[in-house]
């Protein structure tokens, strides 16, 4: 007994099945094809024209004012008249501002290295914690410490770790040789915002993290070192020195905190431009203080064209 073979559909059954209805054989388009192909091309980047003008005024103008002042030097009080200059530059590379340039670039080398590796297993049992309650207070307790700075972390810490702290006293620290008026001191409290401020920033990337990729490499016999080394932190080192990076500039320009706990002990970039602003070492230092922001800027810049190149790897793997 013989199957009749299953008829095959000619290009006209096609078309009535489709819901065409032309004469030729040639299919009416979809609903909504003309729509999409006539999608207006000239009128999306209006969206983005406020950002672009808040750029412009917020940071632009900013920058080309520290710019202009910075190789400029004020010849006349009463006018302002100026002339171009090389000497703010060259003053704001020597001596005890080229000190507090180098002090507050290992400052935040250093707090950032230490935020990263201290924030990525944090983050890391975060995420992979069943407990959801867990989850979400430490990520509001990360985002409340993150934003805690400035003069109540410097008060809070003076309580707590100074001379006459409680924790001091407890542990007779001062013993030891512990002093938060320090290099050290202002570490540990540049630590307290910075760790929660890489918690929140590392968070995202692990949970991009597939599944399949650690269970293909416990598959092919990989323990979990190797599947973090092999695998994991190659795809998070961009997101990695992101977080670095962000942790660098929030120490390189943080101010109130050191200002209150330390003051001048430790030298800062920060405070360096504050002084020559307010007049407290020499008067009329205004185009001087321009030069060390624009020190500050080109450092930021320096730091980002490193992270940049490989955010888009980042971003490819973990799309």
């Amino acid at each position: 007994m013989t199957t009749a073979p299953t008829p095959v559909p000619t290009p006209a059954a096609t078309e009535k099945l489709s819901g065409g209805h032309g004469v030729s054989g040639t299919a009416t388009p979809a609903p909504g094809s003309h729509a999409k192909r006539r999608a207006p091309r000239g009128g999306s980047w209006l969206a983005t024209l406020p950002l672009f003008v808040f750029f412009a005024i917020a940071f632009g103008l900013p920058a080309v004012a520290i710019a202009i002042g910075a190789f400029t030097v004020s010849n006349d009080a009463e006018t302002g008249a100026g002339t171009f200059t090389t000497a703010n530059l060259s003053d704001s590379v020597s001596g005890a501002y080229w000190t507090a340039l180098v002090s507050s670039v290992k400052l935040s080398a250093i707090t950032a290295l230490i935020g990263t590796l201290v924030g990525l297993p944090i983050a890391q049992a975060v995420v992979t914690s069943r407990f959801r309650m867990l989850r979400e207070a430490v990520l509001t307790a990360s985002g409340v410490l993150a934003n805690f700075g400035g003069l109540p972390l410097a008060f809070a810490f003076v309580a707590t770790l100074g001379n006459a702290g409680e924790l001091t006293k407890l542990f007779h620290l001062t013993d030891h040789g512990w002093t938060l008026y320090s290099f050290t001191g202002l570490t540990v409290a540049y630590l307290y915002f910075l760790i929660p401020l890489m918690v929140l920033t590392i968070t995202p990337a692990l949970d991009g993290l597939r599944v399949q990729w650690r269970e293909a490499a416990q598959n092919n016999r990989a323990t979990s070192l190797q599947y973090w080394r092999h695998v994991a932190l190659p795809i998070l080192l961009p997101s990695l020195l992101g977080g670095f990076v962000l942790l660098f500039g929030s120490a390189f320009a943080a101010y109130a905190t050191a200002a209150a706990m330390v003051g001048a002990t430790v030298p800062l970039i920060s405070r360096q431009i504050a002084d020559a602003l307010s007049g407290n070492v020499l008067v009329g230092q205004g185009n001087l203080a321009l030069a060390l922001s624009l020190d500050m800027i080109i450092v930021a810049v320096l730091v980002m064209a490193v992270y940049l190149p490989l955010q888009r790897r980042s971003a490819r793997w973990l799309s």
